[in-house]
């Protein structure tokens, strides 16, 4: 019995150790912003500064939306000594690295020049994920995406735990410099997995169909995919993004807000992730996105309710149903936009599918804060309802021609 234990671990071992670099070079991924993006905004909201401010604080995601900007470059140029892309991972993580330990420095810090810090170091994380992401489009099988991706949100998901939730929830007793001390340690180490990933036998070893395409069919193909998920994020954004700031207003103590949205969130979405990963390939991405969606408006009902009644209870609850939900797309749309960045500059492509779409969310990001406490939690819970529903019909018929094409074309 102990055999046949023994050789199952090796066979999954086997199947999981190429999906290693993705998910170790996630966590970080999730670290680092977690508690640059998200730890700081509920730190300071807990300590009273206003909606409306707590919503500047955005602008760290900004690079996250523009690495459009500089994709083309990520796909041109090769940096001497190591493979394509990989250069590029290791520069970033490099220089991400060497920020971190600046910004440990720093805690009394003006907190401009803080912010300054963490938007260059937000610029190096997401110039080293378009670079990751197009290493799995030239060298990932189609086939084996899903798993990437599942790989890829189930390392973010560990990232948050830490950066966004242990860090906050222990934020008193571990403090700045130890903290961020600690993450410039973890991009070092996750590091290590990706210098040995085989690039370049894997791009040679890629199918050459999958990386020729005219650059004007490419832009023609981009452009309303790049709507539809502009539209989509803002409006997932709309519906669960301010879920933590309605904690704290309805009286939940931040280390309880810390410990829903900030660990037991990126739990939920790493079962999810794993889930999903499996789902998508046995039950068909259209319907897992469908039924994932409804969980996310009934999530977003209950938040409406639990507003207007005043329950802290049910808006933890509400929640959590909520990122549930959410936790079932993450899987299906990522893989989505692997497919849609099949193309001869697919950082760019990627660039362009994920960045740009997040940018045409950044305004709703800022602003909704002061629309919240403009309009009250109820209310701009159920406009966000409205604006999710919508924002899904189209994502939702946008995959569906999309597979409807690949089956016609034999490639699904």
């Amino acid at each position: 019995m102990s055999g046949i234990w023994v050789e199952g671990a090796s066979r999954a071992w086997r199947r999981a150790r190429p999906l290693l670099p993705f998910f170790s070079l996630y966590i970080t991924f999730g670290t680092t912003l977690g508690f640059l993006a998200s730890g700081a905004p509920l730190i300071l909201r807990a300590r009273g500064v206003e909606l409306a401010e707590i919503g500047l604080l955005q602008l760290i995601n900004l690079p996250v939306g523009l690495t459009f900007l500089w994709a083309v470059a990520i796909d041109r140029l090769r940096l001497p000594g190591l493979p394509h892309r990989i250069g590029w991972i290791a520069l970033m993580q490099g220089a991400t690295i060497a920020l971190l330990l600046v910004l440990s420095l720093g805690e009394a810090w003006p907190l401009g020049l803080l912010l300054g810090l963490a938007v260059a170091t937000c610029f190096c994380v997401a110039t080293m994920d378009i670079a990751l992401e197009a290493l799995v489009v030239e060298t990932v099988p189609a086939d084996r995406r899903p798993f990437v991706a599942s790989a890829k949100l189930s390392g973010a998901s560990l990232g948050g735990i830490a950066g966004a939730g242990l860090l906050v929830g222990y934020y008193d007793t571990v403090g700045w410099q130890a903290a961020v001390l600690g993450i410039a340690g973890l991009n070092l180490l996750c590091l290590l997995p990706m210098l040995r990933y085989p690039e370049v036998r894997l791009r040679r070893d890629a199918a050459e169909a999958e990386r020729v395409a005219a650059p004007f069919e490419r832009l023609r193909l981009l452009a309303p995919r790049i709507l539809v998920l502009g539209l989509y994020f803002a409006a997932m954004f709309a519906l669960s993004g301010l879920n933590n700031l309605t904690l704290l207003d309805l009286g939940v103590p931040l280390r309880e807000v810390g410990f829903v949205t900030g660990s037991l969130s990126p739990v939920i979405n790493l079962v999810m992730a794993v889930v999903s990963g499996v789902l998508v390939r046995r039950v068909g991405t259209l319907r897992l996105i469908t039924v994932s969606a409804l969980g996310v408006i009934a999530g977003g009902g209950l938040m409406i309710a639990s507003a207007a009644i005043g329950s802290a209870t049910l808006a933890i609850a509400a929640t959590i149903l909520g990122i549930v939900g959410g936790g079932g797309l993450g899987v299906p749309v990522f893989n989505m936009i692997y497919r849609w960045a099949q193309g001869p500059r697919p950082a760019t492509d990627y660039a362009l599918l994920f960045g740009a779409a997040f940018f045409a969310a950044m305004p709703l990001r800022v602003a909704a804060p002061a629309l919240a406490a403009h309009v009250g939690w109820p209310g701009y819970f159920t406009a966000a309802i409205l604006f999710y529903t919508v924002a899904f019909a189209a994502l939702r018929a946008t995959i569906r021609r999309t597979l409807d094409a690949d089956r016609v074309a034999g490639v699904a």
